[in-house]
């Protein structure tokens, strides 16, 4: 909360946008590093596949009706769902804030192509190490380790691990302060009636309780009641976006071709 609060007070440009860059080179450099010490070729054709699983099964899994697998979809599908909709307004004003000036193509490609191409091939490459390591090694570490520990059960498996320990535990700091900084700003900008650099009191006092009501939340309910507070206003927002979809179609028909 200190350092996502002294970003905060330094700004856009000085603070959220270095922090950014950090964290976007740190997790470039972890990701080769699992790509080239891991099995590259299982990864490399594991990326393609998956790919195209996810256009094959997206259909199926994103459709609620007829579901054999009720945990799964609540648990996961419905969940998930939720929680990126609990998400969206901050992440859609802080992405339309940095994103003045491009076209829509360009705002396409970086917001929704590069960044699921990037997911995909993150997930490939971690979790196809950790699937290598348990059925080519025998190693079963990772799969029976605590959900937060498994990243490091399986570093601790490749060369360097004392190294790319620390940046795992960095980038989930810094994960952490950016999201952090980025709902700060938007709440700051709201209040401010849409001023973009609104007073650093101001700053200060919503990223503070922002840090607050997390810290309360962990205490007293643990990680489930942090969930539930963020899971809970998915629901009120999905209307939010629905509306949103229609502005954004009339708007994109109003400009002119």
């Amino acid at each position: 909360t200190i350092i996502a609060l002294a970003s905060v007070v330094a700004g856009l440009d000085k603070g959220v946008k270095r922090l950014s860059e950090l964290n976007m080179a740190l997790a470039l450099a972890l990701l080769l590093f699992v790509i080239i010490a891991g099995p590259t070729l299982a990864i490399l054709t594991g990326f393609f596949h998956n790919l195209g699983a996810y256009l094959q099964y997206l259909p199926a899994l994103s459709n609620p009706i007829g579901r054999e697998d009720a945990n799964f979809s609540q648990g996961w599908t419905a969940f998930y769902w939720a929680w990126w909709i609990s998400w969206s307004p901050f992440v859609g004003m802080f992405i339309a804030r940095v994103s003045r000036g491009r076209s829509v193509r360009e705002f396409l490609i970086a917001v929704l192509l590069v960044p699921s191409l990037v997911s995909v091939l993150w997930m490939t490459a971690f979790g196809g190490t950790a699937i290598n390591q348990l059925l080519v090694d025998g190693f079963t570490g990772a799969q029976d380790a605590g959900l937060e520990l498994k990243l490091f059960s399986m570093l601790g498996e490749m060369p360097l691990t004392a190294i790319t320990s620390f940046i795992g535990i960095v980038l989930v700091v810094v994960f952490f302060i950016t999201s952090s900084d980025s709902g700060s700003l938007v709440i700051d900008t709201i209040t401010a009636g849409g001023k973009v650099n609104a007073p650093v009191p101001q700053r200060v006092f919503w990223a503070s309780i922002e840090g607050v009501i997390a810290i309360a939340l962990l205490l007293g309910g643990g990680l489930v009641a942090l969930q539930a507070m963020a899971v809970s206003t998915g629901l009120p927002f999905t209307i939010v976006l629905l509306v949103g979809c229609v502005s954004i179609v009339k708007g994109l028909l109003s400009e002119p071709r």
